[in-house]
């Protein structure tokens, strides 16, 4: 049984890549990990609902969107443009592209209704990388992970928070900062001791931009994303050769099934190779900061430290 855990900040896509009709899901957000196995403490889904069209995501769109008795229904949508005749635009952005919904997760198809499972086989950590340099798919070592589990890295982008007027690369630890009260270094260890455990592979996986940065390039096709998720689950990515960043220090597939290959190593979809560059140096010297700035003075193995993005 292929056990699937997904771990990334607001924005990245872990309502979207969960909603997967091929595999039963536990829940959208706040889990546990035990001796055991995996648990959910809650019982629904919170989903983005801009630009969303039933035939990309037709999992989330049914569970809002299907008709049914007002007093069986329960769905909630807020932040969406709603005209005098009670018809939704998931499209118009003016106020704002935070549209969402929330909705009990019976609404899905494939769920499993114990939302336990046992440890995870592939844990998955997603970022949005405004800045289009992260490659779409990545594998990490034990301490690479670990690393990438410190920064919680993903992109900010404008209008989906107050006075953010364009893209910043945001940290929050262990993509979670605000529930995790012990000291960092322990979280990280706990990581890597379970990854040895159970034989856990981690990838990242970058949902943000290719071609250049927001604004620029284009957001990765999510057909492209579930393929490399598909990929990384059924095994298929455990036998092709692998790259190394030297500047993010991450593994990078030269192939994957059902994506095109050239897209696979992010400089290769910039028309300007300078520019990308100078863009990836950027976003590597944020990282290095942000880890001096939170972990200088902590007991940081230097087998992680030495992962760091721009170190």
């Amino acid at each position: 049984m292929v056990i699937l855990l997904l771990l990334g900040l607001s924005g990245t896509g872990k309502t979207t890549l969960s909603a997967d009709p091929n595999r039963a899901l536990l829940g959208d957000d706040e889990h546990g990990w035990s001796n055991d196995g995996i648990f959910n403490f809650e019982n629904g889904c919170y989903a983005k609902m801009i630009d969303i069209k039933p035939e990309n995501e037709p999992e989330i769109y049914d569970a809002v969107m299907h008709e049914d008795d007002y007093t069986k229904h329960g769905a909630i949508i807020e932040n969406a443009m709603i005209y005098p005749n009670g018809e939704l635009d998931f499209f118009d952005d003016r106020f704002t592209p935070n549209s969402r919904a929330s909705y009990p997760l019976r609404f899905l198809k494939n769920i499993k209704e114990s939302s336990t499972s046992g440890n995870p086989n592939t844990i998955l950590f997603l970022t949005a990388d405004a800045y289009g340099v992260l490659p779409p798919i990545s594998k990490l070592t034990k301490e690479q992970a670990m690393l990438w589990f410190l920064m919680g890295y993903t992109s900010k982008l404008a209008g989906t928070e107050t006075g953010v007027t364009e893209p910043q690369a945001t940290f929050s630890r262990f993509f979670g900062q605000p529930f995790m009260p012990c000291n960092p270094n322990i979280y990280a260890e706990m990581l890597g001791e379970k990854m040895e455990k159970h034989n856990t592979n981690v990838f990242l996986i970058n949902t943000g931009w290719s071609g250049g940065s927001y604004g620029t390039g284009s957001r990765i096709k999510l057909k492209y994303t579930r393929a490399m998720v598909d990929a990384a689950l059924s095994g298929k990515l455990n036998d092709v050769e692998y790259t190394e960043d030297q500047l993010f220090h991450v593994n990078i597939p030269t192939s994957c099934e059902n994506v095109p290959t050239e897209i696979l190593n992010p400089i290769n979809t910039w028309e300007n190779k300078e520019d990308y560059k100078k863009t990836a140096e950027k976003l590597a010297e944020k990282f290095s900061c942000e880890f001096d700035k939170s972990y200088g003075k902590q007991d940081i193995s230097q087998d992680i430290i030495s992962q760091c993005p721009g170190k």
